[in-house]
């Protein structure tokens, strides 16, 4: 067992899919209890469905981060269904407007929405549970950042400088609760096969970008051929990898840990 998560409640945002879904399948895993949250009701379901059976109590809730008082309701509701809140992992995310892919540079709606969602709503998802977990003396919140936050991006500027803000905030926070023995990380996660990135790849094979020898390869190929130029270990990540730590970071084994953004990218980038 890589920690111990018995008797606890996690509450995931964006948990329907993707990195959303391994996270919230690996803390029940571990022992935990799943408030999953996603805008797409069916999918919160789905992966509710799927904790229950692991054995673990669920309770799926539909959720626009970027609405305080659906975050609320949704917090409201999951400590009435499952009596308290001892995890929250601020997961949901976006890469731009609808049709990002279809423009030649960022608009200022999706530099608008995507820090709505990012950034916005991962501290209004923080400030609604942090109530509850400064009574108790204790808690653990996980925002998932980017290894695109460590560094600049000509061809999605807008998310990276999320991701970076993301990182900086997880910081901030972790500096405000600590003496609530609340702890606030940050995980960076690397290249993942998930629909975010499968529209990426579609893109880049499409339109090439400044990788210019991978232009027209199908989006699969082009996705396995940047994990094996770019990153040493050669070595996807997945979701699961992602969940792994979120389960640790949750855990008393990591009590002393807070304020970090660590990477999980296969040594993409290292400090």
């Amino acid at each position: 067992m890589i920690a111990d998560l018995s008797g606890r409640v996690a509450l995931v945002t964006g948990a329907g899919r993707g990195i959303g879904r391994g996270i919230s399948l690996a803390l029940a895993e571990q022992g935990a209890d799943v408030a999953a949250a996603d805008l797409i009701a069916e999918n919160a379901a789905d992966v509710a469905a799927e904790v229950e059976r692991l054995g673990r109590r669920a309770a799926p809730f539909q959720v626009d981060v970027t609405d305080r008082q659906s975050i609320d309701a949704a917090v409201s509701d999951a400590l009435e269904r499952l009596g308290r809140i001892d995890i929250l992992v601020n997961n949901a995310g976006i890469i731009g407007a609808g049709g990002i892919w279809e423009r030649g540079a960022p608009s200022d709606e999706d530099w608008q929405q995507t820090f709505e969602v990012n950034v916005r709503g991962m501290v209004m998802a923080s400030e609604s549970v942090q109530g509850h977990m400064i009574e108790r003396g204790s808690g653990r919140i996980i925002n998932i950042a980017s290894i695109a936050g460590r560094q600049g991006s000509p061809e999605i500027p807008h998310y990276s400088t999320s991701k970076a803000a993301a990182i900086s905030w997880t910081q901030s926070s972790a500096l405000q609760l600590a003496a609530h023995r609340i702890t606030v990380n940050a995980i960076c996660p690397g290249l993942l096969w998930t629909p975010m990135w499968e529209a990426i790849a579609r893109r880049r094979s499409t339109f090439g970008s400044s990788q210019s020898e991978v232009r027209g390869l199908p989006g699969r190929e082009l996705f396995e051929r940047i994990v094996h130029d770019t990153m040493p270990m050669r070595r996807e990540q997945t979701p699961e990898d992602i969940g792994k730590l979120a389960a640790f970071l949750a855990s008393d084994d990591a009590k002393n840990i807070t304020g970090q953004a660590i990477n999980v990218d296969g040594g993409i980038r290292m400090n």
